[in-house]
């Protein structure tokens, strides 16, 4: 429907891209990098611009450590009720803190119009696998599943480096990690299109 967004790699070779959106945090970040780092995982974060603002060590230690990272807008807004000019300066606030083309919409929530002018600057990223780790009327095993069940080469997955996911990502994240190395497959993080 949108040529310019992106929902899944093309990928020949077992090859995951995981996602981490919100952070960083001193909550749930540091725990997220060692489990990576166990596994020889790379990923991409989408960082909340103020969240790098005010835990700008995290996100150096982010890049440091190999990981890509994108813009998720300065303040986590909504496209669909954020004005156009406001989105896309929100939106480019967060970029330079991340010296990023990446860009992922809070919520998913984007409009056509905001896609057809983002598009000109940014890589759009969505995903094919949503982890509902968010989300805590589901428990991790149902979290689990959902991920195990959906994820294929080149799938790119939806987790949280977030308060409100952190119970939940400790439990299915090493699981998920477990699960596709003994598949065989690599974790990578998304580059930006040259």
């Amino acid at each position: 429907m949108f040529p310019n967004v992106v929902w899944q790699k093309k990928e020949d070779q077992k090859v995951i891209y995981l996602t981490f959106d919100d952070g960083p945090i001193p909550e749930s970040t540091p725990f997220i990098l060692e489990t990576l780092r166990r596994y020889n995982a790379k990923a991409t974060f989408f960082c909340v611009g103020d969240n790098i603002e005010k835990y700008g060590f995290l996100h150096a230690r982010i890049v440091k450590e190999g990981h890509s990272v994108g813009s998720h807008t300065f303040n986590h807004l909504s496209g669909w009720t954020t004005r156009n000019i406001s989105y896309y300066k929100n939106v480019k606030k967060a970029a330079d803190l991340t010296d990023s083309k990446l860009f992922r919409p809070p919520y998913g929530r984007i409009t056509p119009k905001q896609i057809r002018f983002l598009a000109k600057y940014y890589d759009i990223i969505m995903w094919d696998v949503l982890s509902a780790d968010f989300d805590s009327s589901i428990d991790p095993e149902t979290c689990y599943k959902n991920v195990i069940k959906n994820g294929e080469k080149g799938s790119i997955i939806v987790f949280h480096d977030s308060l409100k996911a952190i119970g939940t990502v400790k439990t299915v994240l090493p699981k998920v990690l477990e699960y596709y190395t003994d598949k065989g497959f690599r974790f990578k993080g998304i580059m930006p299109k040259p």
